[in-house]
């Protein structure tokens, strides 16, 4: 095996344990955070086109972010591994794995754009929303489908600056994509300047912009002059050592996404059901929760990164200690971040003043009930996204997300919100059961992993001798 020893953070060595968790996650959750901010901003431009507007884009941001996320698990196994390597000095590791990475993702969101951005109508009439919401929804998606593949190499190049010490990286490059964003957005929107008149089509040709960007920033940092890693395509015969753990790892976090996001759909098919008001104050709420959960879900980048470099270098000890201090630190922020999550609903009022008061109504008390769980799902995506599939237990995560979503909260929302006097309310509460049953399956999980087997499986195995 190749080494260099300059694959680890140089800094790792002399930070103490707070800075060094705190130099993952607090770039990671500002990161989100920003980007959430001004997507909201994104939403509030949408929203003075009035309720139906903001439906469409949620039905369809709802839909478009199942594909997303699912191809995501690449990055999140790319992030594994490559924290693995730099755990173990590896450098040619590093490079193969994620040039390999790079490729592979590139390929397969390409095969899934054409047909999705096809059948982009068909797909959401199924979702059931009314006429006038899907036939808004339907362009919007098709043009936002093209964003798939640069998201997706932004994705696995922002988790393996993150696995190799430079997480502010993402951060600035996210920054400034999500500004520009929001400027094309307003622009395209409403025809500013020289720019024409789209509407809500506008949005969706901001994000596309915003992805290209990204990438072009992220990958000019990865394999510019800063030389963090470069292009190395391993021999043929050497190409599946490293898919194979690629695809071990990311499959179930594939399926586990893929999952989760569908149950996001279908709960938002649900509320369209219910009606246009009650799917438009559910975007809303789901928004506002997304800016206040990401302050804790720099943790999850946390724990993916640090717990993967114990066990790459063989430490079982280190992978424990990191365990706790990251769940310790998720149970502050979920709280933290709970209580403001909760107060912003004074403030949908004034930030959405044409939807209407019944949707106002609405989101008040769906934050409110939200708000409640916040704790839970920091505990969630700390377990669920982190500790568990950087410990290799694919089979925990499925089952959480599989029980809690598809056997007890979509089944108990459709019941509630259609069948039942509770209605709207009836689905924000299911949700938040989902939740509840969801910390109770990764506890159980956690609790049952062997972490001395873990490090010595991990240790300088994903990848063979590099030549």
């Amino acid at each position: 095996m190749t080494t260099v020893p300059a694959t680890s953070p140089p800094s790792e060595s002399i930070q103490s344990p707070v800075r060094e968790m705190a130099a993952i996650a607090v770039p990671v959750s500002l990161e989100m955070v920003i980007q959430l901010v001004l997507t909201f901003v994104n939403q509030i431009i949408v929203g003075t086109l009035g309720a139906a507007a903001v439906a469409a884009v949620g039905l369809s941001g709802s839909l478009t972010f199942l594909f997303f996320i699912t191809l995501g698990a690449l990055g999140s196994g790319t992030s594994i591994l490559v924290a693995r390597r730099a755990g173990a000095n590896d450098a040619a590791g590093v490079n193969q794995t994620l040039t390999l990475s790079l490729g592979f993702s590139a390929v397969v969101a390409s095969l899934l754009t054409v047909p999705v951005v096809l059948g982009s109508a068909g797909l959401l009439r199924l979702a059931g929303g009314a006429p006038e919401v899907t036939a808004a929804a339907t362009p919007y998606m098709q043009v936002a489908m093209l964003s798939l593949v640069p998201g997706m190499l932004g994705w696995i190049l922002s988790g393996a600056l993150r696995s190799l010490g430079h997480a502010r990286t993402p951060l600035v490059a996210t920054t400034l994509a999500v500004v520009v964003e929001c400027l094309a957005a307003y622009g395209l929107v409403f025809g500013v300047g020289p720019l024409p008149q789209l509407g809500v089509v506008g949005a969706a040709w901001a994000l596309v912009l915003s992805n290209v960007l990204k990438v072009g920033l992220l990958a000019a940092q990865v394999y510019g002059p800063r030389h963090l890693a470069r292009l190395a395509l391993p021999r043929p015969g050497a190409r599946r050592a490293i898919i194979a753990p690629l695809l071990r790892v990311s499959a179930p976090l594939a399926f586990t996404e893929f999952a989760w996001s569908l149950g996001g759909f279908l709960y938002a098919a649900i509320f369209a059901r219910v009606g246009t008001q009650a799917l438009a104050a559910s975007q809303i709420t789901g928004t506002l929760e997304g800016i206040f959960i990401v302050g804790s879900f720099g943790l999850m980048s946390a724990a993916t990164v640090l717990i993967g470099r114990s066990l790459g270098a063989g430490d079982a000890a280190g992978a424990r200690t990191w365990l706790r201090r990251i769940t310790r630190a998720g149970l502050l922020t979920g709280l933290g971040f709970g209580v403001l999550f909760g107060l912003s609903a004074l403030l949908v009022p004034s930030l959405f003043p044409r939807v209407g008061d019944t949707v106002h109504q609405i989101a008040l008390v769906g934050i409110l009930i939200a708000a409640a769980t916040q704790v839970v799902k920091v505990r969630n995506m700390i377990v669920g996204g982190g500790v568990l599939p950087g410990a290799g237990d694919g089979k925990g995560v499925i089952l959480g997300d599989v029980v809690g979503a598809f056997v007890v909260g979509l089944p108990l929302a459709i019941w509630w919100g259609l069948y039942t006097p509770l209605g709207v309310w009836g689905v924000f509460m299911a949700r938040s059961l989902e939740e509840v049953v969801k910390v109770a399956i990764f506890e159980w999980r956690r609790r049952r992993l062997d972490w001395d087997r873990l490090a010595r499986e991990h240790q300088g195995q994903d990848l063979p001798a590099a030549h």
